[in-house]
């Protein structure tokens, strides 16, 4: 597990001697498999898993806000709102999606897929997060990457949001985070496929 909590220059946005630290200390950590990021606030960390990708890749992300703004500050200070804009500008990264795939062939070159879940994406019934929540249920969500799945291999996945003690949290918000992370583990694990 790799803790950055001493880290300043990280919460919503990223400084760029942080994101030098960050890079550093994930160097020899393989991209490949489930990382867990903490609360939306950090959803950048997407970018530097992304970075370490070896081969082209489609990135399919779920969560209530697009994540694609351009820079609130013009010399491209990385944050929890525009690392998808960021994210497009990656060689290996093909394509992106959000909140599913269309229909009909979204990924003819049968490229992996990396997936990223910010629970904000679901309902309070399902996820207690510190942003404003959308509607999707679990059980969709579900449905949706089993789908995306069976039609291509996943080359990894990350999963964020949530609520922190600072923000506010109940004990019911971490019992209710805590049993969608589990069911979210236990639902994406057996589907990776490690090429």
């Amino acid at each position: 597990m790799l803790d950055f909590t001493q880290l300043e220059g990280t919460c919503c946005y990223c400084a760029p001697e942080s994101a030098a630290r960050i890079r550093e200390k994930i160097a020899s950590s393989d991209p490949a498999g489930l990382h867990w990021i903490d609360t939306g606030d950090y959803h950048y960390l997407t970018l530097f898993w992304l970075e370490k990708l070896a081969r082209p890749c489609i990135l399919l992300y779920y969560d209530n806000h697009p994540d694609d703004q351009d820079a609130a500050f013009g010399d491209g200070l990385l944050s929890c709102g525009n690392w998808v804009a960021a994210a497009r500008r990656l060689p290996q990264v093909a394509a992106v999606f959000r909140n599913g795939v269309p229909e009909g062939d979204w990924n003819p070159a049968g490229l992996p897929v990396y997936v990223s879940i910010d629970k904000d994406v679901l309902t309070p019934e399902f996820a207690r997060t510190d942003w404003d929540q959308g509607e999707m249920m679990l059980p969709q969500l579900l449905d949706s990457l089993g789908r995306i799945a069976a039609a291509a291999p996943l080359a990894g996945a990350d999963l964020c949001g949530g609520l922190t003690v600072s923000k506010g949290a109940t004990p019911e918000d971490f019992q209710i985070n805590a049993k969608t992370d589990v069911i979210l583990r236990d639902f994406l694990l057996p589907l990776m496929r490690y090429d």
